[in-house]
Formats: structure tokens, sequence, C-alpha cells
């Protein structure tokens, strides 16, 4: 006979508020099975959560239902609270009353009644309920991390010095992503490189860390603790192994007049190159949309260069499958075109560039070794105006989000400025300042009181050219008057948008992402670097545009999470997950088409000769992730949900009347 016990909590006043607790306290201690009922100020509280232990022991409880916050919130709480006492803890149910309840209704009558009803039906539902164990799923001890920018190299090192096994995927021919094109940073104007290019070479070396660059992740199976991963490594057409990094082959190729991705367009480079003078691994690579041998079968001068042999046109592209146990996002950011804007001149003026293009002028590594040179004439760019909130904060362009870092990198991009041409003026457009970070506002202030930098709060209307100058037209909201600058340059502080292709990378993951592209997290506050599903892990700006710092502490969590999984023999995962009745299953196929996480397949039922009878769908319970689809769509009703049984929901419409 079931002996049931009712804890009703008042959420200080979330949820007493609207709700007599007093009366639904009263009332609950009436309903069938119940044996004891009672509120208190705070059931989540150690007190609150001694109540229900003691309970459960004195009155030898069979279940136990909590009427208070959303079960997301609270129910491993309450769960755990249970099993310390001695009870299975999937015989503790949550009632929502207050998000479904208190925070819905202002009337108190109406909201008590309600919440009366809705512990009924939770009290039904625990009668119902049979003792359920956790699954046990044997765990792979590898992690994959995609993307190795400052937030997948930093992942990768904190797992890989936690004595896990790594494997770092970048799809670029170099590691170290969108920070190893910077200059300097933000606020303390480190040499990006300098603090960058250790880690890089940290990553190459480190033994517990097998490096894939120039390659693609391509398929995804299997669940937490055990997928299995398929990556594309893409042809170099020079062998890594034997490659010595001399350069002669790019010194010699004859292919000399193609924009470089390194160097965002404004510099050159060959048809066989490395990225940069850093580039990790220092191995180059060989365009093939554009080697004049692999086009038409000519030069192969790289080839009768190369002193050691390293270079072979004869390569093909490598399938390589891993087992692994958790995933780590990274894919990173990209910046919107510079055409994204007719009224800044569609991208057909030389001199109107984006941030990133920017840095790789700033960088003495850059295409102009670090002096600011117009990319149409090479001319010393003696006033340069920089524009903020370009794409960003613009829902008639449709990306109405703030990109975050602009205002701090046009700032130190201004500052940049004013320390390699003294004489020279640089100017500032923005909406408003959001310097959010240690040392942000002070940075910004500088750059105005030491360096000079003149700020104009207003947006720019049009920029067209006349002669060899820039016309900057713009209002200055601030003393209500027009502006008209005839400038060498316009830099532009660019939205960041999501990578291209990540949406199908995504996909394969089976993780979710926003209207937008961002990769979406489980929970933005409980569980800001967990996605949708279980194992896989966001870190850096894949999740929404972050800077530098935020990226790396994001990615040190992810990995933290990570050797908390696999520091584990077994994983346990909750049993609420589908099972299959095969002797009513007709092996229609439709539950096995309708799982959105490939959780189920046809399974022959034989003989005992061995003879394949028919066929029945049986469940995977380590990919199950409990959503119910198979119960809806299955004409035979074979399925069943553990913990939301079609039992249990009947008797919670019952005893409605």
């Amino acid at each position: 006979m079931a002996r049931i016990g009712v804890f009703i909590c008042h959420c200080g006043e979330n949820i007493s508020r609207t709700v007599d607790v007093v009366k639904a306290a009263e009332a609950a201690a009436t309903f069938r099975g119940v044996v004891h009922s009672v509120e208190y100020k705070y059931m989540c509280s150690s007190p609150g959560q001694n109540l229900i232990k003691e309970a459960i022991k004195e009155k030898k409880l069979t279940g136990v239902v909590v009427a208070a916050c959303s079960p997301k919130m609270h129910e491993p709480t309450f769960r755990r609270a249970c099993h310390e006492a001695g009870l299975n803890p999937y015989f503790c149910e949550i009632s929502n009353v207050r998000e479904q309840c208190s925070w819905v209704h202002e009337d108190k009558t109406v909201g008590t009644a309600k919440t009366i009803d809705l512990i009924r039906l939770m009290v039904e539902k625990t009668r119902k309920n049979h003792e359920l164990q956790h699954i046990k799923v044997p765990i792979t001890k590898k992690a994959l991390v995609i993307g190795a920018g400052i937030a997948g190299i930093q992942a990768a090192l904190d797992i890989a010095d936690g004595g896990q096994e790594v494997i770092l995927v970048e799809k670029d021919p170099s590691i170290g992503g969108h920070m190893a094109q910077l200059s300097e940073t933000v606020p303390t104007l480190d040499c990006s490189q300098c603090i960058l290019t250790p880690k890089m070479v940290d990553a190459s070396r480190h033994e517990n860390i097998t490096l894939y660059t120039w390659s693609e992740v391509i398929d995804v199976k299997g669940y937490m603790g055990n997928f299995e991963v398929t990556i594309r490594k893409n042809p170099r057409y020079v062998k890594e192994d034997v490659c010595t990094g001399c350069g002669l082959c790019y010194q010699k190729c004859p292919q000399k007049k193609i924009q470089g991705k390194f160097d965002a367009g404004v510099g050159l480079r060959r048809a066989i190159y490395v990225p940069s003078p850093q580039a990790v691994p220092n191995v180059p690579v060989i365009d093939k949309d554009h080697c004049t041998k692999l086009l038409k079968d000519r030069c192969g001068v790289c080839q009768k260069v190369c002193p050691t042999g390293a270079i072979d046109y004869e390569m093909k592209e490598e399938i390589i499958t891993e087992k692994i146990g958790a995933i780590v996002v990274a894919t990173g950011y990209d910046l919107i075109p510079n055409n994204f804007y007719g009224e800044y001149g569609q991208g057909k003026y030389a001199d109107v560039i984006d941030g990133l293009q920017f840095e790789r002028i700033l960088s003495a590594s850059g295409p102009t070794a670090g002096e600011i040179k117009r990319p149409s004439d090479g001319k010393i760019a003696e006033s340069v105006v920089f524009i903020k909130c370009v794409g960003s904060r613009d829902p008639a362009k449709g990306i109405p989000y703030c990109s975050k870092i602009c205002c701090m990198y046009a700032g130190k991009q201004a500052m940049l400025y004013k320390h390699k041409v003294h004489h020279g003026q640089a100017y500032v457009f923005y909406m408003d300042i959001r310097a959010g970070g240690k040392g942000y506002e002070e940075f910004i202030q500088k750059g105005i009181e030491e360096e000079g930098t003149t700020y104009i709060r207003g947006r720019v209307a049009r920029i067209f050219k006349k002669g060899d100058k820039l016309i900057v037209r713009g209002m200055d909201t601030l003393s209500g008057q027009k502006i008209e600058l005839a400038v060498d340059l316009v830099v532009l502080a660019s939205a960041m948008i999501p990578n291209k292709g990540v949406k199908e990378l995504y996909q394969k993951l089976s993780i979710s992402y926003d209207t937008y592209g961002w990769v979406s997290e489980s929970h933005p506050k409980l569980k800001p670097i967990e996605t949708s599903v279980a194992g896989i892990y966001l870190a850096g700006a894949c999740q929404a545009p972050k800077d530098i710092p935020d990226a790396v502490s994001q990615a040190s969590g992810a990995a933290s999470k990570v050797l908390a999984l696999l520091s584990k023999d077994e994983l346990e995962k909750e049993p609420l997950v589908a099972t299959i009745d095969k002797n009513i299953c007709a092996g229609c196929n439709m539950c096995v088409q309708a799982c959105p996480y490939q959780a189920i397949e046809l399974k022959p039922i034989k003989d005992r000769k061995g003879n394949v009878l028919r066929y029945a769908s049986e469940v995977n319970h380590g990919l199950c992730a409990g959503c119910g689809v198979c119960v809806a769509v299955c004409p035979s009703k074979a399925p069943d949900l553990a913990g939301i049984t079609e039992e249990q929901i009947y008797a919670e419409i019952v005893s409605l009347g």
C-alpha cells in the first residue's frame, strides 16, 4: 500500500504570495495514499531536506511529492535527499507549482485551487511509480576537441594535462584561430603571438594530444561516453613526417598573387604556403585550386627544389575513425563581409576594411610589416575612421545582438594606430561604449585622454570616394551637428557571426543552435557550458561573441566537465528511457524513423534454430534521451517510457474526475 508524503514549499514569497500553502497542505493530507503533508518556507534548504528525510524514516514513506519550483531546478536535490534516507530516488516527484501556478495566477483563490489539483496529479502518478535503477554504460577515456583557436587549444591542454587522451581537430592548415591574426590584445597590449604561440607549440607536442589540422569532422554517432567520430584529413600534398619546414618550396613557387585567408585578404600568398611564420605545424600546404601542377599538370617547381622529397602530388584524403568519450565544440566565429552595408561602399572600396584586416596591417608579421599603409596604393594613412556596431545591434539587418568585443578592439586599434602614426588622427564613431571587463573602462579612457582618439557619438550614414580620400558622413548626436570627414582609411568593427558550415556540423552532433547559428547552452545559468546532448560541451565564441579571457575561462570549464566524466570507469545514466515490448511490436519501423537520437533499431527475432521469424524494435538505452517520440508515433502502443508510463498518465487524468 502506498504511503506518500507531500511537502509544499513557500519559496520565500514566490509561491505563498498567490497560493495558500497551508490550505493546500491540509487538502493534500486527504488524498488517497497520503499519510504525511506539511509546508515549509524553503524546502530546498538543509532543514527542508531534513524534514523529508525524517518523514521517510518515521512515516515509512513509499513515495514523496514536493510541491515547489521547476524540477529542472531542484529535482536532483530532492531525489538525492530521498536516496540518502533509503528511498529509491525515482519515487520522488516534483509538482511545479511555482512556474505553472503561482507565477501565472494573481488570484490567490484560483492559485490555491490549481496548486491542489497539481499536487493531486503528482500523488496519483507517484502511486503508480516503479523502482528504477541507474543505467551503467562503459566510458571511452578519450576526448575530441573540434576547433583549435585559443578556446580549443586551452580545452585540449587542460584535458591532456589531466591525464586523458585528446584528439584536436582544426579545419585550417595551422592551429591558433583568429587570435593568431591579432597584433596586440586588450587591455594589457600583450603581443598576441607571444602569449599564444607557446600554447600552440605545447598543444602540438603534448604526449596526450593527437593533432589533426587541415581536417574536419564529417560524422558523429553514439552517445555520452561512447561516441564514434569520423574525421576527414584533407591532403596537404606535403608529407608532414618528412618536411623540415625549410621554406624552399614556397619561396620558389611562381604562383604569387593569391589572397591569403590568414592575412584576411590584405596580403598575398603563393600556391604552396604556410599561413604564418608561427604556424603550427610548420608544414606547408598546397592550394589545389591555384596550383598549376594539380590543375594542369605543369610546373612542379616545389617538388624539384624540396631537399627531403616531402612533396607528393598523389596524396589522397584520409578517413579516420575514433572512439570518443566526450566532445568539446570550439568552432569559433567569423565576421560579416564588408559588402554587408551598401552605404559603406558595399565592399568596393579597397580602403574600407574590417577589424581583422586592420589587425594584419598592424602586425609586424603582416603584409605591410606593421606599417599603416592603405591597401589601395600603399600610402601611409594619415587619418583613420573606426566605425563601431557595423551589423551588430541592427534588427533591420537581422543581427540584433551586441558583438561584445568591438568597443574594445576599436579602441585598441585607434590607440595602436597612434603608436605607429604619431601625427595621424583617429576618429571613432560609436552608439555607446560597452567596456565591461577588468581594466576595460580605464583602457578606453586612456585612448581618449592620453592618445588623443576622437570619439563621435553617432552612426555613419554614408561613405563614398572623392579623389584619393574617403568621405565619411555622419551625425554627432551630442552636438546635433552633421559631420563630414575626409580620411585615408575606414575600419569597420563588423558583427561577429558563426563560422560558415557550422550548422551542418551541429546537426551531425545533434546539438541545438539559435536563430543566428550560435550553439545553445543547456541552461543559461546552471549549465552554461553544456549542450542539449549529454557529453558534448562548448567553449569560446561558438556559443556567442566572446573576448579572449571569457573564451579561455569557458574552455577550462569545459575541460573540467570532460575530466569529471572521463574520471569514471562507468557512466551512470538516468533510467528515464523508453522500452519496447517485443511481443506487441509489429516491426513497422515508424519509431526508428521518428527517433531524433537514433536510439532505436530493428532487431531480428529468431527461433531456436537461428531462423528469423520477424523483426522488432529495440532501444539503445545509452542513446535514448527519454523524449517519448516513439511512444507517440507507435500504432501498436509497444513502447513505454520509464517514469512517465501510460498507466501513470491515465491515473493523473482520472484523478481530476
